[in-house]
């Protein structure tokens, strides 16, 4: 199973990001996937979750109303929109895919908030 995220680089304050990561390997319409997120000096967190099917998402409170998690299960992808970005949310972001007890996950992408 390999996931590749991409759209990942520096913005600055204020500014908005698009990160994709695309899914092969496995059969993408079965995977709830998500983006989590590790801040240099800090635990890996989750930021969003949507569920196999798109019907299903899920929001960590430091993004909600931010951030927008989406798939196309035609395209193998899932997508992280984010909105009025801010250094706080500086970070290697990695998308996970996972069904039962199993979990994969990309190598990541960094982004970097900063004037």
């Amino acid at each position: 199973v390999r996931l590749v995220e991409s759209g990942g680089g520096l913005v600055q304050p204020g500014g908005s990001l698009a990160l994709s990561c695309a899914v092969s390997g496995f059969t993408f319409s079965v995977l709830a996937m998500s983006w989590f997120r590790q801040a240099p000096g800090k635990e890996r967190e989750v930021v969003a979750r949507i569920s196999s099917d798109g019907t299903v998402t899920y929001y960590a409170d430091s993004v909600k109303g931010r951030f927008t998690i989406s798939r196309d299960n035609a395209k193998n992808t899932v997508y992280l929109r984010m909105n009025s970005l801010s250094s706080e949310d500086t970070a290697v972001y990695y998308c996970n895919g996972r069904i039962q007890s199993y979990d994969f996950w990309g190598q990541g992408t960094q982004v970097t908030v900063s004037s």
